[in-house]
């Protein structure tokens, strides 16, 4: 088993000082054993910790989620059905964040190709923004 300084642990896990330091602040990640010198010190099991909350963070989990998850792989005895849950259920949200966003897209592209770039007294651009009765879309 290694000891690591917070140093070497962000360096070995791309996560920043400060990030770690708030991730142990808020519970994520356990406090970290103090030397005599009063600096931190880890182990791997904080490497492999600290790199599954990076990668559920990469994926756009949110925090109580990834305590969540994190409490799971902590009981690997535990059926898997609330980790799939919570997957499917961020699932869910990425998905209605893509049609929000393809709504966005569509409305701007049509916004900006009905532009005939004269002046602002004749701009699409202008009149959409002033009128949402001017969309396609109730909600973007």
């Amino acid at each position: 088993m290694s000891s690591l300084t917070i140093g070497a642990l962000a360096k070995r896990t791309g996560v920043k000082i400060p990030t770690i330091r708030y991730y142990e602040s808020i519970g994520l990640l356990p406090e970290a054993p103090r030397t005599g010198s009063n600096r931190r010190t880890y182990d791997d099991k904080a490497v492999n910790r600290l790199r599954f909350i990076r990668h559920a963070r990469e994926l756009g989990f949110e925090v109580e989620a990834i305590r969540q998850l994190l409490a799971m792989a902590d009981d690997p005895g535990r059926p898997c059905r609330d980790a799939d849950l919570l997957a499917r259920t961020h699932l869910a949200e990425i998905e209605s964040r893509i049609a929000r966003l393809e709504a966005l897209r569509d409305e701007v592209r049509r916004m900006v190709d009905g532009c005939a770039q004269d002046q602002v007294r004749s701009c699409h651009v202008i009149e959409v923004l002033a009128d949402h009765a001017h969309c396609l879309h109730d909600r973007h």
